[in-house]
């Protein structure tokens, strides 16, 4: 009797498992302005036509004594709304949050806990939605592949209601 092993499995014998995480940086900057109010969050990640493949985090005022009134406002999200928000239930277990202040505020995701382990390899966009009460709006996008290849610092600075934004993708063997 003769075993036969495909290169696959050679592979699979050879090559410990990589999982891989995933590490957001979100700058949320102080504004020197009259009324200032946090601003309410969104990160998602997106494939190349633009469908959901995985929501990160949705940052709004949660509910309060009583009131679900935060949740009206998260349609001011307007691509994320868009693109999932309104299908949604909400509060997300795990994805959803209360606004943050400003500072540098971060989302750490793995491939064993999170809704990345279902994340099929391929080029995605990282989106970054903000939107404050009197204030503005913006978002922010950074494009990237699934696995990476190597460990994958990358960023992008928002110009008004988002400071810095850094994606760290690293690879725990």
């Amino acid at each position: 009797m003769r075993a036969t092993i495909t290169l696959a499995g050679m592979a699979l014998l050879t090559s410990p498992a990589i999982a891989e995480t995933l590490d957001i940086e979100i700058g949320i900057p102080r504004l020197d302005v009259a009324e200032y109010h946090r601003p309410y969050v969104a990160a998602w990640i997106a494939r190349p036509d633009n469908s959901v493949a995985a929501n990160l985090a949705v940052w709004y005022q949660q509910e309060r004594r009583g009131e679900d009134e935060g949740e009206t406002w998260l349609k001011d999200l307007r691509q994320w709304w868009r693109r999932t928000g309104r299908q949604l239930d909400l509060p997300i277990d795990g994805v959803s949050g209360a606004t943050r202040a400003p500072g540098t505020h971060t989302i750490s995701l793995d491939t064993e806990t999170s809704g990345l382990k279902d994340l099929e390899p391929g080029d995605y966009v990282l989106n970054i939605e903000a939107v404050r009460e009197v204030g503005g709006r913006e978002m922010v996008q950074i494009p990237f592949s699934w696995p990476a290849a190597t460990d994958t610092p990358l960023s992008v600075s928002g110009e008004t209601e988002l400071g810095d934004i850094t994606l760290n993708i690293t690879q725990d063997e």
